[in-house]
């Protein structure tokens, strides 16, 4: 049986993504900073496959070593979806706290590199490495200083980590715009129930680990018309 990590995984697209790997009978390892979503997330996914919630903050040297104790010698896939937005609304750089800044690149670049450098050792070869981006690592959003900025950092980290690392493959991947509560929260007056769902991007994200497409990186929803790293 197939095992993944899948960090932030109680809701929005990593616990979709834990659904899919779920019904195609993968072991999971997950986690989440909030207690009572956790224990529902693994209770459903319990029902139908093997996992192991930790919760936990992926910034925490501790956590992730537990991550790593819980998956044992072998991982075929590390998600490393958590991600934290900084503060609510957006503000601009000009204003923007250097000490939420720190922490945002903590948990957005720092900690999937940690948890990558201790996955690595146990990654077979072909084993898929998955880093959840965002359009705003690439497009240059007012108010966005933060959080793309750290998303744009993940970007060259994994393109590096694939020329380091040719026999496996390591992907950044934006999933698009989705209706999740890290959207609502950067936005928290405005209406995002006409935004996809995040399950919406998983087929693209299951087309990756499933198939035998380069290390690169990917627009999750442009996967079901094209092959074709997106720049």
């Amino acid at each position: 049986m197939p095992l993944a990590i899948i960090t932030g995984s109680s809701r929005g697209l990593g616990l979709a993504l834990a659904r899919a790997l779920a019904e195609r009978d993968w072991a999971l390892v997950i986690d989440a900073r909030g207690t009572r979503e956790l224990e529902r997330a693994a209770r459903e996914l319990g029902a139908i496959t093997e996992v192991t919630a930790l919760r936990g903050d992926v910034a925490d040297d501790w956590h992730r070593g537990a991550l790593l104790d819980a998956a044992g010698d072998e991982v075929d896939l590390l998600v490393n979806n958590a991600s934290l937005l900084g503060p609510s609304p957006q503000p601009p750089l000009a204003q923007y706290p250097l000490a939420m800044l720190e922490r945002v690149y903590q948990v957005n670049v720092v900690a999937p590199l940690a948890l990558t450098q201790l996955a690595l050792p146990r990654l077979r070869d072909g084993g898929v490495i998955i880093n959840v981006t965002s359009d705003a690592a690439i497009e240059p959003y007012a108010g966005w200083g933060g959080y793309g900025s750290s998303k744009a950092a993940l970007d060259q980290l994994s393109a590096i980590l694939a020329a380091e690392h040719p026999a496996l493959r390591i992907y950044a991947v934006d999933p698009g715009d989705m209706r999740t509560q890290m959207h609502q929260d950067a936005f928290p007056d405005e209406d995002i129930s006409d935004l996809p769902l995040p399950e919406d991007s998983v087929p693209g994200i299951l087309r990756l680990i499933e198939g035998d497409l380069p290390s690169g990186r990917y627009e999750a929803r442009a996967l079901a018309v094209t092959a074709t790293p997106a720049r």
